[in-house]
């Protein structure tokens, strides 16, 4: 499906499973000695996995897949921070060891940061114990880097994740997993055009848009999609902001 900048191929979303490599050392020596990262938070009444937030306020959250090329990564970034826009970034844990810098770059621009697995392979087929070691293992990453393990975790190659997954989460410290209602279907290389139109068309009040670091098509679509949510009159926030 992609053009695949460290190693991982996508598919349906998410990597494609293969031979899993040891995680590379990371290259920062230590925690940051910036303040620590907000953490996960606890939201009442709220499911166990968020699809949504209120439909009643005009605020939507554009979560992306952090993997891929640190330019087109960084690019989206600054395509948001100029329309004052936040974005979420659940990151995969080898992309943090290869990038490190990456995890304060996506804090410093006002942006969720999350846990996306360690190796994006299909946690929901896993057992137990793999399972748990794919989520605490990209958990270890974010906190040696930020001081926390991140606002959320996303399961990956799914949107939703298992009950023992679920599970598995809270256990490492997630109150919820983070779905979506809108899958931009960008990691299929639709071209620019498509990835505006599927996400306009289906984006509303409270909606958790899926994205991606990586594409090329994603960095020429998301100045057009901020500019049409702007005149729609929905802010694009944070999702720890969607659901306060």
């Amino acid at each position: 499906m992609l053009r695949a900048t460290a190693g991982l191929a996508f598919t349906a979303g998410c990597a494609t499973s293969g031979a899993v490599a040891h995680p590379a050392p990371s290259k920062s020596a230590g925690p940051s000695a910036k303040p620590p990262a907000p953490g996960p938070r606890r939201f009442p009444g709220r499911p166990a996995q968020l699809t949504h937030g209120p439909r009643a306020r005009p605020r939507v959250a554009l979560t992306f897949h952090g993997y891929g090329d640190p330019a087109t990564a960084t690019a989206l970034l600054r395509a948001a921070e100029e329309r004052g826009a936040h974005l979420t970034v659940l990151a995969v844990g080898t992309w943090l060891d290869e990038h490190p810098e990456l995890a304060r770059r996506i804090l410093d621009g006002g942006h969720d940061l999350g846990n996306h697995t360690l190796h994006h392979l299909g946690v929901n087929d896993m057992s137990e114990a793999d399972a748990l070691a794919e989520i605490e293992g990209c958990a270890d990453r974010l906190r040696r880097l930020t001081g926390s393990i991140g606002s959320w975790f996303r399961p990956s190659r799914a949107a939703r994740a298992s009950p023992l997954v679920e599970r598995l989460a809270r256990r490492v410290g997630y109150p919820h997993v983070l779905s979506y209602d809108v899958d931009s279907l960008d990691f299929t290389s639709p071209g620019a055009p498509a990835i505006t139109r599927k996400v306009l068309g289906e984006v509303r009040n409270g909606s958790v848009v899926s994205l991606h670091f990586g594409y090329a098509d994603t960095v020429a679509a998301l100045p057009a999609v901020l500019e049409e949510l702007d005149r729609r009159g929905l802010a694009a926030v944070t999702t720890t902001e969607l659901f306060s």
